[in-house]
């Protein structure tokens, strides 16, 4: 069921006007339950079993955790967490790739290697950080584990962001299952306002970028130097407004249903750095990757290569989560090793100057990264950038659409520096805020694609 689709809609609405009704706080909870793990089965009943599996273990493990003051068994309980939830999420999403990548060796000395016709669950890349994240908060002392079983499912099932995020730490979700919230009609109408952008950013802008960004990937040696770049570009915008798009919907959804969730993108083509590109891209992410791994490696607190070993690590790692393939760990160390730079140069400019070099370095290093990110493999993505920095001829493709929504993807950006995102939020007060709404609702029934596609991030 996705977010796009008419079923989702009619889904939601019954979801909303269900939980508004309930006004106790236990019924509300177990209409939220049953509905996020029918929200799931919809697209595969049995791996609801995995989604179990992990609530029960990390319930108990947290328990077994706050219970002890032997920090040997509090040390057990959290090895256990980590290793049943690891453990299922490297079976299901690794395993063929470690298969594969050893084969070589493997068949070298005789030993015949095969993989294993395994689906990846949907969302278990997500739904496994954020239960990690309370097991390791409880056991450092920060958190409070939660007492009802039933509120902690709902913690990591609860549907707007069970997929495909944002990452919400438990922090800032279970207190606000422990009581009922009261109805706001200004957030109701900024969850709405939020989902239609959402969906606006991925069926009219994401979806259009994807019908050449498939095509040029899918043969760039076919295309000229300067369609492959215009298609690289396209791909930026086809994954920001993806993302990005499913982030509003989900966090529209929660308002309209009265829980707020933190927010996950901030306009991440106006970063100056790396690292700021990285404080405005899934930000979520981001946050869980500095917490669980940088900071607990040594972060920046060692010697200076110490650091460096450390970034490098975070963001190999932070690549391969979101993919098996080795143009993931690329993708990663090409990230890991511009932060490592960025931190080593930053030390000696102070130029006037920098913040423009800075956004134009940082802005080749992204999109020469989503070439890999992009890539089905590392010869694709080694014809793309032969094409890239080799000029050559072949086919010229300047579609006006794709075109426009680069244009719009720039207008949009240089608008939110501006005072204009006090308008482009849509305030309820507002004349003009119903007509955009109207526009938007008109815009996608009339120029919605035929097929929906999936959302990008569902296949990490």
């Amino acid at each position: 069921m996705l977010f796009t689709q008419l079923e989702f809609i009619a889904f939601l609405v019954a979801i909303v006007v269900a939980v508004w009704l309930a006004r106790n706080r236990s019924l509300r909870n177990a209409i939220l339950l049953a509905a996020s793990y029918y929200f799931y089965a919809y697209w595969d009943w049995r791996f609801c079993g995995l989604l179990l599996l992990s609530t029960l273990v990390d319930f108990l493990a947290a328990q077994g955790i706050a219970a002890s003051q032997d920090k040997r068994v509090r040390r057990r309980w959290l090895g256990l967490s980590l290793s049943v939830n690891l453990g299922v999420l490297g079976f299901f999403k690794y395993f063929n790739f470690f298969i594969d990548s050893a084969s070589p060796l493997l068949d070298s000395i005789g030993l015949g290697t095969q993989t294993l016709p395994i689906v990846l669950p949907v969302g278990i890349s997500f739904y496994t950080f954020q239960t990690l994240s309370y097991t390791i908060d409880v056991y450092r002392g920060v958190l409070r584990p939660s007492h009802r079983l039933s509120d902690f499912a709902l913690y990591v099932a609860f549907f707007p962001q069970l997929v495909a995020g944002p990452i919400v730490r438990a922090r800032e979700l279970l207190p606000q299952f422990a009581t009922a919230p009261t109805w706001s009609t200004s957030r109701f109408y900024g969850g709405i306002q939020q989902l239609l952008r959402g969906a606006v950013k991925k069926v009219l802008l994401a979806d259009r970028l994807a019908e050449m960004v498939d095509v040029v990937f899918a043969g760039p040696d076919l295309y000229s130097t300067a369609t492959v770049w215009i298609a690289v570009i396209a791909y930026g915008g086809q994954i920001y407004y993806d993302f990005s798009g499913y982030t509003d919907m989900a966090i529209g959804a929660a308002k309209m249903l009265g829980y707020r969730f933190p927010k996950n993108f901030r306009h991440p083509y106006l970063a100056t750095s790396i690292a700021d590109f990285w404080h405005r891209w899934h930000m979520t992410l981001s946050r869980w990757l500095r917490d669980y791994l940088y900071i607990p490696l040594g972060g920046n607190r060692g010697r200076e290569l110490a650091t460096y070993r450390n970034l490098l690590i975070t963001m190999i790692l932070g690549g391969l989560w979101h993919g098996a393939a080795w143009t993931f760990v690329l993708w990663g160390l090409l990230h890991g090793s511009a932060l490592c730079l960025e931190r080593c140069v930053s030390r000696f400019s102070t130029h006037r100057i920098y913040p423009v070099v800075g956004w134009a370095t940082t802005m080749i290093v992204v999109f020469l990264g989503w070439v890999l990110f992009r890539s089905p493999d590392l010869a694709t993505a080694k014809a793309f950038s032969a094409k890239l920095f080799f000029p050559s001829s072949g086919i010229h493709w300047y579609p006006p659409l794709v075109l426009a929504v680069i244009v719009i993807m720039m207008i949009e950006h240089i608008a939110w520096q501006t005072r204009a995102r006090l308008a482009m939020r849509l305030p309820a007060a507002t004349w003009y805020a119903p007509i955009a709404t109207v526009i938007m609702l008109w815009c996608l029934l009339l120029y919605a694609p035929v097929d929906f596609q999936p959302f990008v991030y569902f296949q990490f």
